[in-house]
């Protein structure tokens, strides 16, 4: 068995762990791992990350379900990514106080800002549960099933947790492809308010143009502040009598920087990769899904910017909503590219045939896993998952009106409950977060283009009155909808059991859209879970096959731990440099008048092209160093995640991945992956040279 292990790990370096990759659970660090982070440069002890008030993962926090955080202050003060706070920073913008245009700093704690929806959450304690599963039969049921006793447990689990503590609550989430599960206990805290944002200049600066690429110069960070119960100082909705948390723990914020080889430890909830996954399943996420968003979310951006550029009004609406879009659009695009040009599904391939083989001589899982039937359950469903993929990204959460036509069949009623005729809804008036000229036109745009990518058995049923009352003309059918519809009516009674509500064109619609969605979830259904099994099975031989190696799960957006070093890469011969300086950033800064995502305040210019940066400045290369490359491991969830030195102080926020590795979410390239982060420093510089916020700087220990 060990020499089969040996010869395959000599003969395939993408399925072995390196040093620089891996998404490593904290409560269980392989000792072989943490050995290797002790001969890189960690001197801190094994207990230091996870057990005890001064642990760092005590000082890490999930930012609001989608980004990562950390808290630097014994006052709560969090920091994170200025993308990750773009929307809470959208939400407080006016025309007359456009704080993400100019930026916003609250000089005392009373002018912090809160922010509905928003949350941090704490991980305090997490272990395996498989045997639990294992009891069950787990593996036998249906997925539906399966996901009724994950329920039943989690409740179960819940009670215990909250038997400690009232403001806990657990998790349990699937690993290794489903073949372990994890119980994870958070204590979140809801009352969350902005401190500090720098103008979007500089927060996004090179935006579309810059994002996924290096040489990098944006400053992304923004600060909030956890407040807690003034008497238990735990969780509590938010009250102007609340006050700043007192956490267990907070990053110290190191000065002295970094050079070439450090070691570097990032810490964060990254939200989805897939390394696992078989070549069937690569081929499918690169011709069924990112194909399609990518298409469609260019489209969509396109008209969107047009509008946003036209009225100030607008672009505060929708900097959030393009951003959003934008952001896995180009994803989408790179991975696609460097799926073909690393050559990754051949590569797979050539791996799924040497587990066959080792299969064959051990007999693990011999009639279970088999590739020809998982060749076949993924080409049944191509199609449909394509189409589907069309339908998302046309339908859901592009504009207005469809999202409140997929809303129809889930409305909150009020009114009396024996008498249906005298019941009815009220659609909140959220005329603040959308631009009817733009939503009109993006709705035309999308109907035509979904038509012209899909079978017409998937086309709904409104699609016949464009053709037969429009005379096929997508716009005048979206300008009808937006006037006629009821579903416009915001902040009035709609009653939903009479006539006119049923024929309305707006509710039609809605319905006939949930009709198509039910009939593509249930072609999907078909074969989803022979396909889950399968990829199941697969994990799990090459767990079996390679089991003398320490292996870490795909990430689920539960904390992870990366280490590896600073440092740059090469590509066509040329090194990339591991940081940038002011120079750079002033050089690109004067070409905005070619491209607007390189404008900058002149204040900016003044700051940034200064002869001395004083105690921003690093030792070792006497410039103040912008952005860095680590060969950390990073995925989406990881954005605002903690960078740590060896001795676990933070020297800076991780916000970015490479464009020569957007694989990585399904294969870690070791020499081109790297993790972009803002230093730490030029923060701090930001926060004091323009920001002149003092007492952050005191809070947060640098002078």
């Amino acid at each position: 068995m060990k020499k089969i292990i040996l010869s395959l790990v000599a003969l395939l370096g993408m399925s072995t762990a390196h040093a620089d990759e891996g998404m490593w659970t904290l409560y269980d660090l392989p000792r072989a791992v943490y050995d290797k982070m002790v001969e890189e440069g960690f001197q801190m002890p094994y207990e230091g990350l996870y057990q005890g008030d001064d642990a760092i993962k005590n000082c890490v926090v999930n930012f609001s379900g989608y980004c990562s955080g950390v808290v630097v202050s014994p006052d709560g003060l969090v920091f994170t990514n200025h993308h990750c706070g773009f929307e809470a920073i959208r939400s407080h913008s006016t025309v007359e106080h456009d704080y993400m245009l100019n930026g916003f700093f609250a000089e005392k704690f009373e002018d912090e800002l809160p922010n509905e929806g928003m949350f941090v959450s704490f991980m305090i304690d997490q272990k395996k549960v498989t045997d639990r599963f294992l009891a069950s039969d787990f593996y036998s049921m249906t997925s539906d099933k399966q996901e009724l006793f994950i329920d039943s447990l989690q409740t179960l689990m819940n009670d215990s947790v909250k038997a400690i503590d009232p403001t806990y609550h657990l998790e349990i989430d699937a690993f290794y492809e489903g073949n372990e599960f994890y119980a994870t206990t958070y204590q979140m805290f809801t009352d969350l308010r902005l401190v500090f944002t720098i103008p979007k200049s500089m927060g996004k600066f090179g935006g579309e143009t810059d994002n996924w690429m290096w040489p990098r110069q944006t400053c992304d960070f923004s600060v909030f502040r956890i407040y807690a119960d003034p008497k238990t100082n735990g969780p509590a909705e938010y009250s102007k009598d609340n006050v700043p948390y007192h956490p267990k723990h907070w990053a110290p914020v190191s000065m002295e920087g970094y050079k070439d080889g450090d070691y570097a430890m990032t810490i964060g909830y990254p939200g989805s990769t897939e390394r696992y996954l078989s070549s069937y399943g690569i081929s499918e996420m690169r011709d069924a899904q990112n194909t399609p968003r990518a298409q469609v979310r260019g489209v969509k951006q396109d008209i969107m910017i047009r509008h946003m550029r036209a009225n100030e009004a607008v672009r505060i609406k929708y900097d959030s909503k393009y951003a959003q879009s934008s952001n896995y659009w180009k994803n989408s695009l790179g991975m696609n590219k460097c799926i073909d040009s690393i050559g990754i599904v051949n590569q797979k391939r050539d791996y799924e045939a040497r587990i066959a083989e080792w299969q064959e001589q051990t007999g693990f899982l011999k009639g279970k896993l088999d590739f020809d039937k998982m060749k076949d359950l993924y080409a049944k469903r191509f199609e449909t998952i394509k189409t589907f993929m069309y339908f998302n990204e046309t339908f859901r959460r592009t504009n207005e009106l469809a999202t409140r036509a997929f809303n129809v069949s889930h409305m909150e009623l009020s009114g009396p409950e024996d008498n249906p005729k005298k019941q009815y809804t009220v659609i909140d008036d959220n005329s603040d977060e959308w631009d009817e000229a733009l939503d009109k036109e993006v709705l035309a745009a999308l109907l035509k283009n979904y038509r012209e990518h899909v079978d017409a058995k998937y086309l709904p049923d409104f699609y016949k009155t464009i053709d037969t009352r429009f005379g096929g003309n997508y716009q005048k059918y979206a300008n009808y909808l937006f006037k006629k519809s009821l579903l416009m009516k915001s902040g009035k009674k709609l009653y939903v059991n009479k006539k006119r509500f049923e024929n309305d064109p707006g509710v039609k619609m809605g319905i006939d859209l949930i009709d198509i969605m039910g009939l593509l979830r249930s072609e999907i259904l078909d074969s989803y879970d022979a396909i889950a099994e399968q990829e199941r099975y697969l994990c799990a031989a090459k767990l079996r096959m390679e089991e003398d190696m320490p292996h870490y799960s795909d990430a689920n957006f539960t904390m992870r731990l990366s280490y590896g070093q600073v440092g740059g890469f090469e590509l066509g011969g040329k090194p990339s440099g591991y940081y940038t300086t002011p120079e750079s950033i002033v050089a690109k800064m004067k070409q905005a008048d070619q491209n607007i995502e390189y404008y900058a305040e002149p204040i900016m210019h003044e700051l940034l092209s200064a002869d001395d940066f004083g105690p921003y400045t690093d030792p070792r290369s006497g410039k103040m160093q912008l952005c860095f490359l680590t060969n950390n491991d990073i995925t989406g969830g990881n954005s605002g995640s903690p960078m740590f030195d060896g001795k676990g102080r933070l020297i800076g926020l991780a916000f970015d991945g490479n464009w020569d590795s957007l694989s990585s979410d399904i294969n870690f390239d070791h020499r081109l992956a790297r993790c972009i982060g803002v230093d730490i420093r030029f923060v701090t510089f930001m926060i004091d040279r323009w920001g002149h916020a003092e007492r952050l700087l005191r809070e947060i220990g640098v002078k």
